[in-house]
Order: structure tokens, then sequence, then C-alpha cells
């Protein structure tokens, strides 16, 4: 065996949850994104889905991605650079920046590549990226391509966001890079505070706003303006992938950003750009976004009213305020063996682990859409509230019966 596969042969997690029959991950879908899914053959309760606005089966969208493989084809074969640069992702781009109220707008093959693309980008080797500990992993490996220096402060805590831009050089380049709203904690980011603090040390700001967009802000357009802090707020990150329907991602910012990144950003030279169908689908979401603001509405109705109710059943939610609602749970493999129990229950909603959160805040990641109905919410928090019990039974019984061995 050669060395890689060696070392590769010896990572065997995976197997032993599986051993166990509590693999959560990986679950073959047999449907569309909807509030109702079929696994395995049987129907399933979504609650682990980012369509927080359910038009991924919009027939307005279906069409418009219909049309647009028509007109282009399936794909554009090329780098946006290059021969890739349809008329589509150009309309895109303009919809898009007026929607975040930005002047230009650059759309990438997925948020992942628009956050690392950016951030490994923008600045250079004397400069300083300043990032919330709880951000996303796409800024975190954006951080790690860069050559600027990064610190991290601690989650939401301004007074540690002061004490990193204190250790930084004043005549550097400083970023601060914070989500909109964290996609594991759900809750949303003191972005007032953090642009007083970037005004007082002459620092930038960069929102990943991956799950503020559609959500937050007048007409779903964002954290941002959420806080009305769009003309304070350097660069807008955004995903086609929840809100909008899509895939894609985008930077949203001033022209000379804009125009700096479409000639130096790499994951954006050297990629293929987003397939014609995913730039119609995401048109035709901010269309209805537009035209149908009763979908915001709807969600944050089903958000406080799913809040309350697991609340009355004792579940700790930490400090969420979005439709992003984490159950704490702890032990990963707890956390496991309720995921792995709901799905056969007829419930789905995702387990979160290390690393996506620290080794003893391991989570259930219960989301929330418009089109779920309240009867379809109280089923899903009856399930999990008796699922938690059983299984808290049975770890107290094993207990016991191990301690008097």
């Amino acid at each position: 065996m050669k060395p890689l596969q060696e070392k590769l042969s010896l990572y065997t997690l995976p197997q032993q949850i599986k051993s166990k029959g509590i693999y959560p991950f990986y679950h073959p879908l047999q449907t569309g994104q909807d509030t109702e899914v079929m696994i395995y053959g049987q129907s399933v309760l979504m609650f682990g889905s980012n369509s927080y606005l359910g038009l991924t089966n919009h027939p307005e969208l279906k069409l418009a991605a219909k049309n647009a493989i028509q007109k282009y084809g399936t794909g554009a074969s090329g780098s946006r650079l290059m021969n890739g640069n349809l008329d589509l992702h150009e309309e895109l781009e303009f919809v898009l920046a007026k929607f975040v109220n930005k002047p230009a707008v650059a759309v990438f093959s997925t948020g992942f590549q628009a956050n690392i693309g950016a951030i490994s980008t923008l600045l250079g080797r004397n400069d300083f990226l300043i990032i919330d500990e709880k951000d996303h992993a796409s800024i975190i490996e954006g951080c790690r391509l860069s050559f600027a220096k990064t610190l991290k402060y601690k989650h939401n805590d301004m007074e540690s966001l002061e004490s990193a831009l204190q250790k930084t050089d004043p005549n550097q380049i400083r970023l601060i890079i914070t989500d909109g709203v964290f996609s594991m904690e759900g809750d949303v980011a003191k972005l007032d505070r953090i642009c007083q603090l970037a005004e007082q040390y002459n620092a930038s700001v960069m929102v990943d706003d991956a799950h503020g967009l559609g959500v937050m802000g007048p007409l779903g357009s964002g954290t941002v303006s959420h806080f009305n802090l769009t003309c304070k707020t350097d660069i807008i990150m955004g995903t086609f992938s929840k809100s909008l329907a899509s895939l894609g991602g985008f930077i949203a910012s001033d022209f000379e950003t804009i125009n700096y990144l479409k000639h130096h950003a790499r994951s954006l030279l050297f990629s293929a750009s987003i397939p014609p169908s995913s730039a119609a689908t995401a048109l035709k979401a901010i269309e209805i976004i537009k035209r149908e603001p009763e979908r915001i509405v709807r969600l944050w109705d089903n958000t406080h009213y799913a809040r309350q109710c697991l609340l009355d059943e004792d579940f700790s939610l930490g400090n969420s305020i979005t439709p992003i609602i984490p159950i704490f749970v702890g032990d990963e493999i707890e956390t496991y063996t309720l995921a792995s129990s709901l799905i056969k229950k007829g419930l789905y909603v995702n387990p979160a682990v290390h690393p996506a959160v620290k080794k003893t805040e391991a989570i259930l990641r219960f989301s929330l859409m418009a089109t779920h109905t309240k009867l379809q919410i109280e089923h899903a928090v009856d399930i999990l509230t008796k699922t938690r019990d059983s299984i808290k039974n049975t770890l107290l019984t094993d207990k016991i019966l191990h301690e008097s061995d």
C-alpha cells in the first residue's frame, strides 16, 4: 500500500458509526426539496433544508430553467473571463446589485468560491483579516489562501473584536469578515457595532449573507439592509443555493472592488461559469421574492411558532432569532443517534458536529421554510420530543445497568 492510501485507510470513523446503525449523513433524497420528501421510499418531513422561501419546486422557476436550457444549452463551457460569459450572467449581476443596493456584482460558480476568491485576492502579505471564530468554513479557507495575517475574535464579542483590531498595524489594510446570519447558531452578527469599530479603526467590513438573503431586511435584501448599513458595509457575499433555489454565489461591492475581482480572483477566472439554468432560476426567484413579500412574512411566522413549540418542550435553543434553530444536544454520539432515529420516524433534521461546531456542542439544526404548515411544525416537534425522551430513557437504563455490573 502506498503511503497516501495507508494514511487514508486509518480514517474509519464513518464505518464505525455505520456499524452502530446511527450514521446520519448522505441520505439519498428521491424527490426535490420540499416540506416533505421521499427517503428510502418513506415520506419524511423536511426540517433540514436551506430553501427558506420554499421556491425550489416553484413552477415558474422550473419553467425559467427549462427555457434557459432551450436557448443556451446545458452549460456555458468555459469561465466567465473567456467564452463562458452569457448575457444572462450579466443580467443577473445587474439585478443582484439593485437587490442588495450595491453598485456592482461579480457572480461566481458557488458561494464557497465567492468567499475564497474574494478573501484570498483582495489583501496582501502585510494586511490583516479579522474574523469571527464561528464564521463559515469558506471564510476560513479564504483566509488560509490569503497572504494576509488572520486574527480571530470571540463569537459576536465586540470587546474581543476591538482587542483584535488593536493588535493590527493602522498603516495596513484591515478587513473584518462576519457571517450576517450564522449558519449553525442561527444568531445575527452585531453589525451596527462592527461598523462602528470599523469606522473607528479605519477598517473595511465584509458580510457573508448566505443565510440572510431572502430572509432578513426589506423584501429579503439581507442582513446589511436589515441594519440599514449598506453604505458602511464594503463587501456583501451571497449565495443562490438557499432562498434563491439555485446554485452559485456572488460578491457585491463598489465598481473598483468588483473590477479588481473580475480580473484577479482565481476561483472566478479558472472556474466554469454557472449553467444558464442556474442563472435564470436565480433571476426568477428574485422576481418572485419581490412580487410575493408574504413568503417572508410566513417564514417568520413559522419561525416564531416553531421556536415557541420547541421551548414549550424544554429544548435548549441558544441565541437563535432566525429560521435556523439549533437544538443543543452536546454529545456527538447522542446527536447521531437522535438524527438517525428521527429519519426512521419520518423527520429530517441536520446533525452538526465538530468541526462545524465545538466538540462538546453538537446540535440538531432545525430549519424552517415559508411553505411549512403549522400542522407540520407541530408534528415535527412531537416526533422530536418523543424521540429525545425515548433515547434519554434508553441511555439512562444502559448507564444504570452498566454501573450495576
